[in-house]
């Protein structure tokens, strides 16, 4: 009888094992459509019950739909569950017999003040003086090559970000972040608190802790911009790829020994690399336009609200001349590598002109620049990665077109007609493409893919804003909630979001491996084509892979602190997100 006992039990206990709930497990704003993706070895015969925390009630009990498009993996019986008609304020969880999801919230208020954690993961990137770790590094940035000055004279470049895991910087991507954190501040100011100073020091100095960041990002463009014809790209390269350091005491060495001196290259619009490895270049319009974006929302904000007249105005200097390089130099600037053949190989650069040209419009109203903008507008039309089932890395970046939704509050009527159009062509590609899939995800798995799909949702909301067609909304939840863990490993893609849920913890950064702590806030780069994984130079797993059961044989992800290419957070990435938590919120 004992032996029987047993026996069910473990039957029992193997049958729950084979059922996983994927759900957003933050959790849900009353409104939304809440859909559940089930997982499961088995078929399942019997209701779902959707399960009050509190009281023990089931509100809604209902046998869950199979799923159409190509299954995940292993689990050959996949289900969805929709429980969108529940929209009361509660805690709840989701059972099938014995088999249980996390606890998750409806609640009006789910998404609360994450961007606050965001914000802190960008503090602790900074370079310079950096609060996380309390030290100073890279006094030494930099010495300018391709400059037209002799190889290696010093300018002072200090400030800025570090990228991701590393200690590069690049003004590819810190000239998105600094204008994205802008445009999220303008949207929602009162959603952004004051908690610590312009160093990132936990002392209120009555500005919004989002503005101390961005003006982080300010005064680094401003002093890589030192001559109205000069403009600095990226300071470092791969060699800082030496494992993983404290900041004030960088190994790498780039000819002045460790610890030391770093390079800075000068934009010049022609191809560049100092060792074996060359970038492709056709001009800096990319960079000078987006650059010259931030600047002027930067002078927009700061003369508004009369925190600092002459910033505001040597913002507005700096943005005019950047755009006028820019259009002296059309083209794009890429990444430079040392060691390796990896860098950022952006090729657009109408975008950044067009959003540079649009923000100058509104700080000064000169309609020369709208009609520059309009122009821009035209050339760079759809252009971009969601119509495509690949690209090379950062290779359609920023990963969606801000100039546009900028240029509609201010272009007239056909144009607008016409932005909202492009908006809806690349809006509707991606959702083609998630109609193959048992998850209803359309976005490629290449390297960053959450960059992406961060991209992704905030078009969608941007779209919105502009037309008042919801109809994607439906769709674009669904990319929402595989952020937060409606995907096959059921993790979140941000470090530490939600408190104490499954999220990244053994994360590619120096703070995991030297002091044992992950900052939360950190958006990680995302699951990737295992045919991109398996031929990257140096990824190691440092322990047995936990989501296993939940690999298929096409895309991988590993919360381990040796896979770079799918566990790193960035700092563009992340600020990304302030912008898309922003709009979720709303």
């Amino acid at each position: 009888m004992r032996l029987t006992i047993l026996f069910l039990f473990c039957i029992k206990f193997l049958l729950a094992q084979n059922v996983y709930f994927r759900i957003n497990i933050i959790g849900y704003l009353p409104g939304d459509s809440k859909v559940a993706l089930i997982l499961s070895k088995s078929e399942i015969k019997n209701k779902i019950d959707l399960v009050d925390k509190d009281s023990g009630n089931i509100l809604l009990s209902a046998k869950p739909q199979k799923t159409e498009g190509k299954k995940w993996g292993q689990f050959q019986h996949q289900y969805l569950f929709d429980f969108s008609s529940i929209k009361k304020t509660g805690e709840y969880f989701l059972k099938n017999g014995e088999s249980k999801s996390v606890i998750f919230k409806i609640n009006p208020n789910v998404f609360g003040n994450y961007q606050e954690d965001l914000l802190a993961f960008m503090r602790q990137q900074r370079c310079g003086y950096n609060p996380y770790f309390e030290v100073v590094c890279h006094p030494g940035d930099g010495r300018l090559f391709f400059a037209p000055v002799p190889d290696s004279t010093y300018f002072d470049f200090s400030g800025g970000w570090h990228d991701a895991g590393d200690q590069l910087k690049y003004l590819i991507t810190s000239s998105n972040a600094t204008a994205r954190m802008l445009i999220a501040y303008e949207m929602a100011p009162d959603k952004f608190e004051d908690r610590v100073d312009d160093f990132g020091r936990p002392i209120p100095n009555n500005i919004p802790d989002i503005l101390d960041e961005a003006k982080w990002g300010l005064d680094w463009l401003l002093k890589i911009h030192p001559k109205p014809d000069w403009l600095i790209h990226q300071i470092a390269d791969d060699r800082d790829h030496n494992g993983f350091k404290f900041p004030d005491k960088d190994n790498a060495d780039y000819g002045w020994g460790p610890n030391s001196y770093r390079p800075a290259y000068f934009a010049t619009g022609k191809p560049q690399g100092l060792n074996k490895y060359k970038s492709k270049a056709t001009g800096i319009a990319n960079l000078a336009g987006r650059s010259a974006a931030a600047l002027a929302i930067g002078a927009r904000i700061w003369k508004k609200l009369e925190l600092d007249d002459l910033f505001a105005e040597k913002c507005k200097k700096a943005a005019i001349s950047l755009y006028q390089l820019g259009k002296k130099k059309e083209g794009f600037q890429q990444g430079n590598s040392y060691k390796a053949p990896y860098r950022y190989n952006e090729d657009t650069w109408e975008d950044d002109m067009e959003w540079g040209a649009t923000e100058l419009f509104k700080l000064t109203n000169e309609e020369t620049y709208l009609e520059e903008a309009i122009k821009y507008a035209y050339m760079i039309k759809d252009e971009g990665w969601m119509a495509r089932d690949t690209i090379d890395h950062y290779q359609k970046y920023p990963f969606m077109n801000m100039g546009h939704f900028e240029l509609y509050g201010v272009a007239p009527d056909p144009v607008k007609q016409q932005i909202k159009r492009w908006y809806q062509a690349n809006i509707e590609k991606v959702i083609a493409r998630s109609k193959t899939n048992a998850f209803q995800y359309g976005v490629p798995f290449i390297w960053c893919s959450n960059n992406l799909l961060v991209n992704f949702i905030t078009q969608v909301n941007l779209y919105e804003k502009m037309t008042g067609d919801y109809q994607y909304h439906a769709q674009m939840l669904l990319h929402r909630d595989w952020l937060f863990g409606r995907n096959p490993w059921g993790t979140s893609m941000f470090t530490g979001i939600p408190e104490n849920g499954e999220t990244p913890f053994d994360v590619h950064l120096p703070g995991r491996y030297l002091i044992q702590d992950t900052p939360a806030g950190g958006l990680i780069d995302g699951p990737i084509y295992k045919t991109i994984y398996n031929n990257l130079i140096g990824i190691k797993l440092t322990e047995p892979d936990e989501f296993a059961e939940f690999q298929n044989e096409f895309v991988v992800y590993h919360d381990d602190i040796g896979d770079y290419s799918t566990n790193e957070p960035t700092m563009d990435g992340t600020a990304d997100a302030i912008l898309a938590l922003v709009l979720l919120g709303q």
